[in-house]
């Protein structure tokens, strides 16, 4: 169960990475537009604080998707928890 949590966290990371990078590209986008009205500047604000929260929000799940799955892993290896001497 902790595997799939975890890979359930590798995989909203990576969503929330390609969405990080979808709306930098709207970002570019929007500014290369012509029209430069308050609006305009009011939309890039807010995108460029959602840009920062999506960053974020996916690097926090990778490192804690990668460190679950890591320890799910080291889990179920042969010998995992045993603290008797291999002889």
């Amino acid at each position: 169960m902790n595997k799939f949590i975890a890979a359930l966290q590798l995989l909203l990371s990576a969503l929330l990475a390609v969405a990080t990078v979808a709306t930098v590209v709207n970002v570019v986008l929007i500014s290369s537009n012509q029209e430069n009205s308050i609006s305009v500047v009011n939309v890039m604000i807010g995108q460029g604080v959602l840009i920062i929260f999506l960053a974020a929000l996916s690097r926090i799940l990778f490192r804690k998707g990668l460190l679950a799955w890591r320890a799910a892993t080291r889990a179920e290896e042969p010998g995992a928890g045993d603290d008797s001497p291999a002889s």
